[in-house]
């Protein structure tokens, strides 16, 4: 998927109004997707996912600082995400299916948090922003 100009700018500046709220926003929407979707959790055997968990907040962070990574590199996204998707492909084997629900309940999330920053427009290149990290991130898979 192909971010267009406007979309790296509303991404950009998205993702700066979010500020240090990155970790806490990740978690919610993890947590959100943990509640509506429980096969999501067999990924996570080891971790409490209950609300407010030390676990869920620590890979919150995770993801967060991984999103911010790309969107300070949304012109090269595949470089930015290489790690990320081996570890992924090599070791994780995470179902691709959680990205997009991962992507979601983020949406939902950010939207629930900053109504004025999410105009349809922003909303749907923040959806494209998501879908290619997420393509990023299975493109390894075997």
């Amino acid at each position: 998927m192909v971010l267009s100009a406007e979309d790296k700018h509303n991404v950009k500046a998205a993702w700066g109004k979010i500020g240090g709220h990155g970790a806490e926003y990740v978690t919610e929407a993890l947590e959100r997707m943990f509640l509506t979707y429980p096969t999501t959790r067999t990924y996570f055997p080891h971790f409490d996912v209950s609300h407010g968990s030390a676990q869920v907040k620590a890979h919150g962070k995770k993801v967060a600082d991984a999103l911010t990574t790309a969107a300070g590199h949304l012109d090269d996204l595949p470089g930015a995400l290489s790690a990320l998707s081996d570890l992924h492909a090599q070791e994780l084997h995470m179902d691709p299916v959680n990205f997009k629900l991962l992507s979601h309940f983020l949406l939902v999330t950010l939207v629930n948090h900053h109504p004025e920053v999410f105009s349809p427009m922003v909303l749907a290149s923040m959806d494209k922003f998501l879908a290619s990290v997420s393509t990023f991130l299975t493109s390894k898979y075997c």
